[in-house]
């Protein structure tokens, strides 16, 4: 296996190949984890949500990290990290245009605000508090793994060999 470092322009470049991910965020020294999608615009990941817990985190400690990753088989995948700042798009008149763009983007996405919609359903509730934040990337950092040339033999030779499926009609 060769394991190598991604360059920051491949590491945008699979940020903008896709819109979901994991995003970390800490409170009082406990780490918290939990999928999300988001929208990608070069310098931000915009994302909505729903109030709670990954919300009041990131409002009392705006560092957060988003990993994105793409795996085909154990020999061939990629991931990448941002390391970010919180920043809410509150619902007031001087971030009206940020949200408004937030939205753009987020709607090139279907069911964009499923969700947190769905999450809200599950917990019983039906007051939604929707959050639009984006996450400001202040680093990015990725690896590749890729089979050497003994795994990429090998791994030829056993797709070669294995035995072709038989079929017999039975009359």
């Amino acid at each position: 296996m060769i394991i190598r470092e991604m360059t920051a322009k491949e590491c945008y470049e699979f940020l903008s190949q896709t819109n979901f991910g994991r995003l970390g965020c800490a409170r009082d020294n406990q780490p918290y984890v939990i999928p999300t999608y988001f929208a990608y615009d070069r310098k931000h990941l915009y994302c909505f949500s729903n109030l709670g817990q990954k919300i009041n985190w990131m409002r009392a400690n705006p560092l957060v990290c988003i990993e994105v990753d793409e795996v085909v088989n154990q020999l061939h995948w990629k991931s990448i990290v941002v390391l970010g700042k919180y920043q809410e798009l509150c619902d007031i008149p001087s971030c009206l245009n940020l949200r408004e763009y937030a939205l753009e983007l987020l709607q090139k996405r279907a069911m964009w605000w499923q969700p947190a919609y769905v999450a809200t359903e599950q917990r019983g509730s039906r007051a939604l508090t929707p959050v639009f934040y984006r996450i400001q990337i202040n680093q990015i950092t990725g690896h590749r793994g890729t089979p050497d040339s003994l795994e990429e033999a090998a791994s030829t030779i056993v797709a070669n060999t294995k035995p072709k499926a038989q079929c017999s009609l039975l009359s």
